[in-house]
């Protein structure tokens, strides 16, 4: 049996959380970044982002949030765009739920973006609470089968 020569196992590797209810500043974009919202990840490190601009673009999320900050599809994050690649971009911060409403009262977000959903620009619900999912039967029907 090999000797462990680590300093501990998943544990410590996973560390302390201590950034869970710490508030933090808002932060706003400035030149050469943009608002995006997520709309799929796609693994490695890597998702895909609608901009506020209207432009889809494959986000890369840097070192330093990878397995740190978990981002999932319906999240608004702030992205660098790249000068000499228009369709890819680096996710530098991701909003938690009341920044992000935070950003949409000031106007920084635009009035139709949909926050605090899984899958950014999904399918409406049905309104009227899906009456019409099941059959009812009569008496007679069912003593007829």
């Amino acid at each position: 049996m090999p000797k462990n020569k680590g300093k501990g196992g998943k544990n410590r590797k996973r560390g302390k959380n201590e950034a869970d209810d710490e508030k933090r500043e808002l932060v706003f974009k400035e030149d050469g970044q943009e608002y995006a919202q997520v709309l799929r990840m796609l693994g490695n490190g890597r998702c895909e982002a609608t901009c506020i601009d209207g432009t889809k673009r494959l986000c890369h999320i840097r070192g330093k949030m990878h397995k740190k900050v978990w981002i999932a599809a319906g999240d608004i994050i702030l992205v660098g765009l790249r000068d000499y690649q228009d369709d890819k971009a680096d996710v530098i911060l991701k909003y938690m739920p009341d920044e992000a409403r935070l950003l949409k009262a000031y106007g920084e977000l635009p009035e139709n973006t949909r926050l605090n959903e899984g899958i950014a620009g999904g399918l409406d619900e049905e309104e009227d609470g899906g009456a019409d999912d099941f059959i009812e039967f009569e008496d007679e029907d069912i003593d007829r089968i």
